[in-house]
């Protein structure tokens, strides 16, 4: 009998941490989906598809246009990091195109040509945009965007790995776009 009760007694024990752990997950996931709500977009080109060639290096060299949706209410600043991951194998590093932080987090669009923050320094050595040109096929260029419960205190002379050091643990939401370029 004491067997008997003991046995039901684990199971019971089995069934109150099963059921507090679907509970923990569904809040998880709950949490997850109301941090997947921020939107980056480009009126310019769609997500996966070429970006036109006035944003590239041998032409207008401008940065292209973005749409910035559902920031979260509690962002103190916005940082932008555009790189190019494809350019490891010829350039031997992922190429940081262009890097931006401090941006107001009420800024729902970033306009053609201009510079919504404090500029970084890209792997050309320049604290500005640096337009998409690959030294050989087509390259993927990634827009990312965060959104921080904090602003950025750090020199314009800051790298996107100093970038990245500074924002550790002020990450609220993060959104992403991706754009296509080949050599031209």
């Amino acid at each position: 009998m004491r067997i008997l009760y003991l046995y039901l007694m684990f199971v019971l024990l089995i069934l109150i941490v099963a059921c507090n752990q679907n509970e923990k997950t569904e809040n998880q996931n709950q949490n997850i989906k109301e941090v997947e709500n921020m939107k980056l977009t480009s009126p310019s080109f769609e997500n996966n598809n070429f970006i036109p060639d006035m944003y590239g290096a041998n032409f207008d060299n401008i940065n292209p246009a973005l749409e910035i949706q559902n920031v979260p209410k509690n962002a103190k600043s916005l940082v932008l990091i555009m790189d190019d991951p494809d350019a490891l194998k010829p350039a031997g590093k992922v190429w940081d195109h262009w890097i931006v932080w401090n941006i107001d987090p009420n800024k729902n669009v970033i306009y053609d040509n201009t510079v919504p923050g404090i500029q970084g320094v890209n792997s050309a050595g320049k604290n500005s945009y640096g337009g998409p040109r690959p030294p050989d096929g087509t390259h993927r260029y990634f827009f990312k965007l965060y959104a921080l419960d904090t602003k950025l205190n750090i020199p314009n002379s800051s790298k996107k790995k100093d970038v990245e050091n500074a924002m550790q643990g002020h990450i609220i939401e993060k959104a992403e776009l991706i754009g296509l370029y080949s050599p031209k």
